[in-house]
């Protein structure tokens, strides 16, 4: 099967910010209402996977990787622009000037967006850091676990924490991995 080249060229939606998905689907249901899927594409939310830690389990979530702005794959021809503009929540388009058509991305710019989202799925997840200096945790994993201490040091990028824990009445120094506490 030969890959067929699409004619259609990436557009950016200013969007209200946190309703992005919402947006998409109200956009996406007014085309198939309209019938007009032959001048569309694709829509596309950039997102990111990320990691969040809540009392010492992962949760993986997806979150909005440029708020406020949904990609279109499209043919933006007669009304088509007028419509995605009129569905609410829809801001306009990026670039676009009073009475002149939305300018499409430059290929470099669609390359670099849909590399940096295809690059995002596959880069290790980025981690919320849940814990904050001087908080009380307590050591759920490894040789003392069950032990509380405070968080001195916080070491992002290794993911770990250096904790102060009483260990036979004396303050002793511990280097644990975010997954080997949990907060008290």
């Amino acid at each position: 099967m030969t890959e067929v080249k699409s004619t259609k060229k990436w557009y950016v939606i200013r969007s209200v910010s946190g309703k992005e998905n919402k947006i998409k689907e109200y956009i996406e249901s007014e085309i198939i209402r309209l019938n007009l899927q032959n001048h569309i594409e694709q829509i596309l939310v950039p997102t990111e996977k990320v990691v969040q830690i809540r009392n010492g389990k992962k949760i993986n979530k997806e979150r909005v990787f440029i708020p406020g702005y949904i990609m279109v794959q499209a043919d933006l021809v007669g009304e088509i622009p007028h419509i995605i503009k009129s569905v609410n929540g829809v801001i306009g388009f990026l670039g676009e000037t009073k009475g002149a058509d939305p300018l499409p991305l430059r290929k470099a710019e669609v390359n670099r967006l849909l590399g940096k989202v295809d690059e995002l799925s596959v880069k290790d997840e980025n981690v919320n850091i849940p814990f904050v200096i001087g908080e009380t945790i307590k050591v759920i994993d490894g040789p003392f676990n069950g032990f509380n201490g405070s968080v001195e040091k916080i070491f992002e990028e290794k993911r770990k924490l250096e904790v102060m824990v009483k260990i036979f009445g004396r303050k002793t120094p511990l280097e644990l991995s975010f997954m080997q506490v949990e907060k008290v």
